[in-house]
């Protein structure tokens, strides 16, 4: 059975800067950080600081008062930022066969704030006094049942859990159900809501959170030499991939061709790359075979990155062991978003793949902000520092990788 070709037609997100795909895109192109002082208790936290969705943005628009109590945040993102995309595909889901539409919109950390609570309420009232909705709300299946119910999508519908490659996971597994015949077209991302004080104090005590007191815009610095942690952060972003001859057929606005995932485990630590990079490296190539590419075919490579030192540097290390360094790859672009957006955990890797998607329908390459200092033992790549680069991208890749070692590595090509 010959493998089926899948395109992208369809994205939306909510992320620090608020609600939109533009509003998304035009802040990261223009080197603005989305970390603000977090809304959470400051004198209780040792880090202070957070990417959050901001607290006006109209959810009423997408949710009802009613319905947006009985959901975790993360849920309500994970409707918006589907909502949009489903809009953006111009998909008329009237007048389509739902049986074929699947859905894979995950996360890595499920409805913290609900779990917090909801126990808090127990402990208060009695175990059985907590709200009827907490089970549904904190699940972490729930933002893909969610969405499969808003729309009436009946086809294949599951969460991926991988920490931070969540999102990427989970658009690399709708890709291969499209492949192979399982589904049409496929709604697919990555959702977090993980800042509050839980999430906060737990990562903070994990030792991974930046403790800096720098203005909060300055404190995710991927491979500067003073990056001293990331920054947590939350959101969702959400594409739609859809058979390439479907799409061709009904008129779609195609952004891209996925034509390649990677993955591996580290098998090495729970938390800590491995130093060698060796199963980042292995999905690498992995991706890189399916699709058929030459290493110096890629154009940009938007980077994990999260500014913790051993994660920059392993990642660094590793990419420019397969694609080369700057003497002996002149071609290649890499960076960071995360300097701008902070961590989003499991949606990260699906806004990370708006943006190695959006540098080839745009022809720009978002910078890595506040990379002052080039760590010396980071290899020696071009990392874009702190200004956005024009240049054509036809090949785009998108590198994820998790606590617990799972590795997911995404390509696009211009279709």
């Amino acid at each position: 059975m010959s493998k089926r070709c899948v395109v992208v037609t369809g994205m939306g997100c909510v992320t620090p800067y608020g609600i939109g795909l533009d509003l998304f895109w035009n802040n990261l192109t223009a080197g603005n950080s989305g970390i603000k002082e977090h809304n959470l208790e400051k004198g209780k936290h040792i880090v202070k600081i957070a990417g959050q969705v901001p607290p006006d943005i109209d959810i009423e628009k997408y949710v009802d008062a009613k319905e947006a109590k009985r959901l975790d945040k993360s849920i309500i993102y994970a409707l918006i930022a589907s909502e949009d995309a489903i809009k953006d595909s111009g998909l008329d889901l009237e007048n389509e066969d739902r049986t074929r539409i699947g859905t894979i919109v995950s996360t890595a950390a499920g409805g913290l704030v609900v779990v917090t609570t909801g126990y808090q309420e127990m402990m208060n009232r009695g175990f059985h006094k907590c709200s009827p909705f907490t089970v549904p709300m904190m699940i972490a299946n729930m933002a893909s049942g969610k969405v499969s119910i808003r729309f009436g999508l009946k086809g294949l519908s599951k969460a991926v859990l991988s920490a931070c490659a969540t999102g990427a996971h989970s658009i690399g597994d709708s890709f291969r159900a499209i492949q192979y015949g399982d589904a049409d077209v496929m709604v697919t991302g990555g959702v977090e809501s993980a800042v509050c004080d839980f999430g906060i104090g737990a990562f903070t005590s994990a030792r991974t959170l930046s403790k800096s007191n720098r203005p909060p815009e300055k404190v995710s610095r991927p491979y500067d030499k003073d990056r001293d942690g990331f920054v947590l952060s939350e959101g969702g972003a959400v594409i739609i991939l859809e058979e390439r001859e479907r799409a061709i057929k009904r008129g779609a606005k195609i952004y891209a061709e996925i034509t390649g995932y990677g993955q591996s485990s580290d098998a090495y630590d729970m938390v800590a790359p491995d130093p060698e990079g060796r199963g980042a490296e292995l999905a690498i190539r992995n991706c890189l075979k399916e699709a058929d590419k030459n290493p110096l075919e890629i154009d940009y490579i938007n980077m994990h990155g999260t500014s913790t030192h051993l994660g920059d540097l392993a990642e660094s290390q590793t990419v420019a062991r397969v694609f080369g360094d700057k003497t002996k790859n002149h071609n290649l672009l890499v960076s960071s978003t995360k300097s701008m957006t902070g961590h989003m955990l499991g949606a990260a890797g699906a806004a990370e793949a708006i943006v190695a998607i959006k540098t080839i329908t745009e022809g720009i390459i978002p910078p890595t902000i506040n990379l002052e200092n080039q760590d010396p033992e980071v290899a020696d790549l071009d990392y874009v520092p702190n200004k956005a680069k024009q240049k054509t991208v036809n090949i785009a890749m998108s590198n994820s990788f998790g606590f617990g070692g799972h590795n997911a590595v995404l390509l696009f090509e211009r279709a």
